[in-house]
C-alpha cells in the first residue's frame, strides 16, 4: 500500500482527468504527476533519503499539495506544521519531528530566520521557499525541483508500515505530541471514507480549509486514490465557496461548524447554487443542531457529520440515518469498534455518559518517540479518547462533550453543549461558545461567549437573562454572557475556548 504508486497509476489509466485545481491553475494527472516526479527526484538530489523528516510551513498553496504526494514516491515523512506557529513553539515542533528540511514562503523568513541558529539538524541549503524569492540563506523551489519529469522514483521500496506524516495535535499538558500515520493507515483513509462518503472517480471535491489540518485528509486521501478531482481554495471564504460550487458542479465538501455558520448567512447560499452537492460534511467539532436543523432544512438529503481523532477512531452519521438518529454523531464504519468506558476501564449500559474509546484500521503506532504517552492513550488497542458520550440501544454515539471541556460547578458536572443548544436558539445568536471560569464559591462556573447577528439590540444582561431561564437546571445558569466580534480560532477553523478562557483567569 505504497501511497506514491496513485499517481503514476492515474497518469497512465487517466491522464487527462483534472486531478488538483488551485486558482487559475489546472492540472490533469499527467501533468500533476510529471510536477511530482521532479519535486521528488529534486529531494534525493538534496540528499533526503527514506524516513527523513521534511516540514512544512505554508498556507494551501499547489507546492504544499505536491510535497505531501512527492515524499510519497520517496518513502520520506511530512510533517504540516500551522502557519500560526511562533517562536519556542515552532522550535520544539521541528526539533522534536527531526526535522531535516523545512519549506516555507518569503512571509515566514522573519519568523524562521532568529531561530535557525536552534536547528541544527536542518543543514544548509534545506531551507527552501515557494514562491521563488532570492533570499539569503534559502533555496528557490522552483529551481531544486527542475528535474527530470519522467523519472519515478520506484526504485524505493515502501511498505505498509513505513511512516507517512506526523501530524501534531496539542496535548492537556501542554507537550507535543506528534501523531504518525503509515502508508497503511492512510491507504485506510483512501478505501473507508471513498466508501462512507460515497466518492466515485467522477466525484468532484472541494476543500477550503487548512490542508495542514487533519480533517482535509477525510477527502484528499479519497479523491487521489479514486483519480477524482480536487478543487483547494488558498482559505475559506463562504461566498467564493458557493460560487466555485455552482460553477465547478461540486459534489462534496467538508467543513467546520464555524464555517457552516458562515455558509447558511451568506445571502447567495440556496439549493439552486448548491445543488450539486451529494455530500456536506461537517467534522472538527460537534454541531448545534440548531444549525443542523436549518441546514437540513435549506438543503435536505446531503448532510453527513464526522466525529473523530487524529489518533484513529471515527464515527460516521450519514445523510441517510439524519431523520431518525439527528443528535447523533452516528455509528463507527466497518472494521470500527467503540465502547463506553468508566474511570476503571470498564464498559457501562446503554445510555449512561462515560469515555468515548474505540479501534480500527486507522488507528496510529503512536505519538513519535513519546511511548509514555501512547501507553496512556492506547490501552490494549483501544484508544481513550478523552471525549465523554454515551451509546443508544442502537449503537449511535452521542457527544456529550469534550472531557477536558467539562465544568464542575459545586461538584457537578456541567457539560458546555447543552447550554450551547439552547443559546443557540437566540434569534440574535450567530454562534456561542461556553466555558468554565474560576469561582470562589462554586469551584467553575460558565461563562458564554457569543457572537450575534448584525443589528441586533439585545444586551448581555437580557441575553443572560434569557439564557438561564430556559437552562434546566440552576447550576446551568451562565454566570456572564460576553460579546465577541469574532472567537479566536485554530488554522483548522476550530474554536480555541482555552484562550477565551485564559482572558478570565
Amino acid at each position: 500500500m505504497n501511497l506514491g504508486t496513485l499517481l503514476t497509476r492515474h497518469a497512465r489509466f487517466r491522464p487527462d482527468h483534472t486531478a488538483v485545481v488551485f486558482q487559475d491553475k489546472r492540472l490533469a494527472y499527467f501533468e500533476l504527476n510529471r510536477s511530482v516526479n521532479r519535486l521528488a527526484n529534486a529531494f534525493l538530489d538534496q540528499g533526503i533519503r527514506k524516513r527523513d523528516k521534511i516540514a512544512t510551513i505554508l498556507p494551501n498553496c499547489l507546492e504544499l499539495f505536491e510535497i505531501y504526494w512527492a515524499v510519497a514516491k520517496i518513502g520520506a515523512v511530512v510533517v504540516p506544521l500551522s502557519p500560526l506557529l511562533r517562536g519556542s513553539g515552532l522550535v520544539s515542533l521541528l526539533t522534536d519531528s527531526d526535522t531535516v528540511m523545512l519549506i516555507t514562503n518569503k512571509a515566514f523568513v522573519e519568523i524562521i530566520d532568529p531561530i535557525r541558529i536552534e536547528l541544527p539538524a536542518i543543514a544548509a541549503g534545506r531551507y527552501i521557499l515557494t514562491d521563488g524569492s532570492g533570499i539569503a540563506g534559502y533555496l528557490n523551489y522552483n529551481e531544486i525541483k527542475d528535474h527530470s519529469p519522467y523519472r519515478n522514483p520506484e526504485e524505493i521500496e515502501i511498505s505498509d508500515q513505513d511512516p507517512y506524516n506526523i501530524i501534531y495535535s496539542s496535548g492537556t499538558t501542554g507537550l507535543p505530541k506528534g501523531i504518525v500515520h503509515t502508508h497503511y493507515v492512510r491507504a485506510m483513509y483512501c478505501t473507508i471514507f471513498s466508501s462512507s462518503y460515497r466518492i466515485s472517480p467522477e466525484s468532484v471535491i472541494l476543500h477550503s480549509g487548512s490542508i495542514v489540518f487533519n480533517g482535509a485528509f477525510l477527502t484528499l486521501m479519497p479523491a487521489m486514490f479514486l483519480g477524482a478531482t480536487y478543487i483547494l481554495h488558498p482559505q475559506f471564504n463562504a461566498e467564493k465557496m458557493i460560487e466555485t460550487i455552482q460553477k465547478e458542479r461540486v459534489t462534496h465538501v467538508d467543513v467546520v461548524p464555524a464555517q457552516v455558520i458562515a455558509l447558511l448567512n451568506s445571502p447567495r447560499f440556496s439549493i439552486d447554487s448548491l445543488k450539486s452537492i451529494e455530500m456536506f460534511l461537517c467534522l472538527g467539532a460537534p454541531l448545534l443542531k440548531e444549525h443542523k436543523d436549518e441546514l437540513n432544512r435549506r438543503l435536505p438529503g446531503r448532510f453527513y457529520e464526522l466525529y473523530g481523532l487524529t489518533e484513529g477512531f471515527v464515527t460516521i452519521l450519514d445523510k441517510n440515518d439524519y431523520a431518525a438518529k439527528p443528535t447523533s454523531v452516528g455509528c463507527p464504519p466497518p472494521f470500527f469498534e467503540m465502547r463506553i468506558m468508566d474511570e476503571k476501564h470498564r464498559e457501562v449500559p446503554i445510555g449512561v455518559v462515560g469515555e468515548i474509546v474505540g479501534r480500527g484500521p486507522i488507528l496510529m503506532p503512536g505519538y513519535y518517540k513519546r511511548p509514555d504517552l501512547t501507553a496512556k492513550a492506547i490501552i490494549d488497542g483501544w484508544l481513550y479518547s478523552g471525549d465523554l458520550g454515551y451509546a443508544d440501544e442502537d449503537g449511535y454515539l452521542y457527544l456529550v462533550d469534550r472531557k477536558k471541556d467539562m465544568i464542575i460547578s459545586g461538584g457537578i458536572n456541567v457539560y458546555p453543549k447543552d447550554i450551547e443548544e439552547i443559546t443557540a436558539r437566540h434569534p440574535d445568536v450567530r454562534e456561542v461558545a461556553v466555558f468554565g471560569v474560576p469561582h470562589e464559591k462554586w469551584g467553575e462556573t460558565p461563562v458564554a461567549a457569543v457572537i450575534l447577528h448584525q443589528q441586533v439590540s439585545v444586551t448581555e444582561e437580557e441575553l443572560k437573562d434569557w439564557i438561564n431561564k430556559r437552562v434546566e437546571a440552576t447550576y446551568q445558569r451562565v454566570h456572564k454572557v460576553v460579546f465577541m466580534d469574532d472567537f479566536p480560532r485554530s488554522t483548522a477553523g476550530k474554536t480555541l475556548k482555552r484562550i477565551m478562557r485564559e482572558k478570565f483567569i
